[in-house]
């Protein structure tokens, strides 16, 4: 069972909080099974010192990717970079290395569960969910695509036959987390407590639909075309490419081009 806390003001939320409850149920007391707001007595109890303690500890050379794109040149930013180190006291001096991100070993629960948080909504909040892939597994090509055609917008499985077929839903999609060592995949959605039970059941349903007979070629088709568009489309804004290359290389150790990733 999972140990829920004592609801405060910043469960207000209910279709966040059931991710929460989720992920420590899947995730149980790891890092990533943690809140990432907190609890609401360690917000209370920070400080300035701690807050710098940590910045000193973890912001280091050493543990930080700088990323830059637009109508820069290189060694313009590279000096600029290595100025800003030293007046901060830090010398940066040769080639960078690779970033290598710090991996941990979280187990995820795979034996089943379940976990019930009850509060007085108008909306009942639900998510059914899986152990998944980590993001260094080549099938995360394959669950992107998966994703979208299950569960990825208004043309999707699940939005067609639980929300425009039946009208059981306000929000029904599906998900995909990628960690260093491990990930959780999932379908959340949110309806009328009445009518939960019928939603269980139609997802149910779907899961196992596509899970025996697979996705059909025009899903594939749509879902490929809707990844592939949605990637390209985020290049047109310069702080997407910024953020792109910079998780990159920080998860991978190197940027593959966009060729690279549509290819896949």
């Amino acid at each position: 069972s999972v140990v829920l806390e004592e609801i405060s003001m910043r469960d207000d939320d209910p279709s966040d909080l059931v991710h929460e409850h989720f992920a420590r149920a899947m995730l149980g007391e790891s890092p990533l099974g943690r809140s990432i707001l907190g609890t609401s007595e360690n917000i209370s109890n920070l400080t300035r010192r701690s807050i710098h303690g940590f910045y000193r500890r973890f912001y280091t050379p050493d543990r930080l990717v700088v990323a830059v794109a637009g109508n820069i040149d290189h060694a313009t930013v590279v000096r600029l970079v290595r100025k800003a180190f030293a007046k901060g006291g830090v010398a940066l001096e040769g080639d960078t290395t690779p970033f290598a991100a710090p991996r941990s070993k979280v187990k995820v629960s795979r034996a089943g569960g379940y976990a019930k948080f009850d509060k007085v909504t108008e909306q009942a909040n639900i998510v059914i969910g899986a152990a998944g892939l980590d993001r260094n597994d080549d099938r995360r090509y394959q669950m992107s695509v998966l994703n979208a055609a299950l569960g990825g917008g208004m043309s999707s499985r699940l939005f067609q036959e639980v929300r425009e077929k039946r009208g059981l839903v306000y929000s029904v999609y599906s998900f995909g987390q990628s960690f260093a060592d491990t990930g959780v995949i999932g379908v959340y959605a949110g309806c009328q407590p009445k009518r939960l039970p019928a939603v269980q059941e139609v997802v149910a349903q779907v899961l196992s639909d596509v899970a025996e007979h697979g996705i059909t070629q025009a899903e594939l088709d749509k879902a490929i075309g809707q990844v592939s568009g949605g990637l390209v489309l985020g290049l047109e804004d310069t702080s997407s490419r910024m953020s792109r290359i910079a998780r990159a290389e920080m998860n991978n150790g190197w940027v593959p081009s966009v060729s690279q990733v549509l290819d896949e």
